[in-house]
């Protein structure tokens, strides 16, 4: 009995399937996810660093200068 326990041991089961690297498109490794290595994955971390990577923000009329948020408290 504790023949047939150790014989499926050594097999692991990826629980998803493997995305392409999003610096140069190659399969991502486990130890880098995302990335496929530690190159990609120090690349992508110093364009956001830079400020190559922006995240758009949308200015709000009603929010401009403050005024928006006082008649929102009720003050």
């Amino acid at each position: 009995m504790a023949k047939s326990t150790t014989e499926g041991a050594g097999t692991v089961t990826p629980l998803r399937k493997s995305q392409p690297c999003p610096e140069c498109g190659r399969p991502s490794t486990r130890e880098d996810y995302p990335f496929c290595s530690d190159r990609c994955r120090s690349l992508d971390l110093a364009r956001w660093l830079n400020g190559s990577y922006a995240i758009p923000v949308a200015d709000d009329e009603s929010s401009a200068g403050g005024q928006g948020t006082a008649k929102n408290n009720g003050e």
